[in-house]
C-alpha cells in the first residue's frame, strides 16, 4: 500500500473550500486547493464546494475549467459536489436554467429551500457501504433534487426527498457536510477515491 496520503483536490475559486480541506485532512488525505485546471493532474479526486453557483460558473469559465473537469471525470476520477457543486454537476438545472456539466443524471432546483434565513440543520441516515450511518446535515440556501435518473443511487433523504446521491464516481449532496464535525460523508468520498486509485 502506498504510504503517501491520497491527494484530493478542492476547487478553491469560491465558497467554503477551506472547511472541505480540513475535513479531508481529518480523514487522513492530503487536501490540495485547486485554482487552475492544470492542478487537476496532481489529484486523485475533486470536491466542488458550495458557494454561489452563478459566481462559481463565471470563475470556472474565466479559467476554462469545464473541459478540464470533464476530462478529469472521463479519466475515471471521482468528483464530489456539495450544494452549488451539485448544481454544477447536474444534468438539468431549473429556476432559472443555467449551464451545468451534466455528469450526474439529476434535475436540480436552485435555492429551493429559500434564502439564507431559511437555512437549517438536520440529522439523518446515509446508506453507505457500512450500512445505515448517522450523518449531520446543514442546509444553506440548498438546492432540491427534483428528478433522479435510473442510473443514480439515492444515499440519503430528508423529508422524503433525496439529499445525497451517487452515479458511478460522481457523488453529490444538497447539504454542507463540511460545516459539521461528522466526517462520515468525506470518509465515504475518500474511500471512493481510494478504490478508483487502486483500480487504475
Amino acid at each position: 500500500m502506498n504510504s503517501h496520503p491520497m491527494r484530493i483536490g478542492v476547487l478553491a475559486l469560491q465558497g467554503d473550500f477551506a472547511l472541505h480541506a480540513r475535513a479531508l485532512e481529518q480523514c487522513g488525505c492530503a487536501a490540495v486547493q485547486v485554482r487552475k485546471p492544470a492542478e487537476l493532474e496532481d489529484v486523485a479526486g475533486l470536491i466542488i464546494p458550495g458557494g454561489e453557483s452563478t459566481t462559481l460558473l463565471k470563475l470556472m469559465d474565466a479559467w476554462d475549467f469545464a473541459p478540464a473537469i470533464e476530462k478529469f471525470h472521463a479519466g475515471g476520477k471521482p468528483i464530489f459536489g456539495t450544494c452549488a457543486g451539485l448544481i454544477i454537476l447536474a444534468r438539468e438545472v431549473e429556476s432559472p436554467r443555467q449551464f451545468s456539466l451534466g455528469l450526474i443524471d439529476v434535475t436540480v432546483e436552485r435555492n429551493a429551500y429559500g434564502r439564507q434565513r431559511e437555512s437549517f440543520e438536520a440529522s439523518g441516515v446515509a446508506r453507505l457501504e457500512a450500512g445505515s450511518t448517522p450523518i449531520e446535515m446543514v442546509f444553506i440556501r440548498a438546492p432540491r433534487i427534483r428528478r433522479v435518473g435510473p442510473g443514480v443511487e439515492v444515499l440519503a433523504e430528508h423529508g422524503g426527498e433525496p439529499v445525497m446521491a451517487r452515479q458511478g464516481r460522481v457523488l453529490v449532496a444538497t447539504f454542507h457536510p463540511e460545516l459539521t464535525d461528522n466526517t462520515t460523508v468525506h470518509r465515504y468520498f475518500c474511500d471512493l477515491v481510494g478504490r478508483g486509485r487502486v483500480a487504475v
